[in-house]
């Protein structure tokens, strides 16, 4: 997912991918303890994502409140 891509979405559909994404990240970390990961970079891709949507969501509420 690229920076341009989070920025033209409404904070609603940010709220829906970041849920999204924490399921992903919680079934990854699952996958890893049982050891039935495979793709061991996703994770990382998808922590990233998590990071890139609450910097967003923060930009955008700060520019409402402003």
């Amino acid at each position: 997912m690229k920076a341009n891509d989070v920025r033209v979405m409404t904070p609603d559909q940010l709220e829906d991918e970041l849920v999204k994404l924490k399921k992903e990240q919680f079934n990854l970390r699952f996958q890893k303890a049982t050891g039935q990961l495979e793709n061991t970079s996703r994770v990382r891709v998808v922590r990233r994502d998590i990071a890139r949507i609450h910097t967003v969501l923060r930009q955008k509420r700060t520019a409402e409140n402003a």
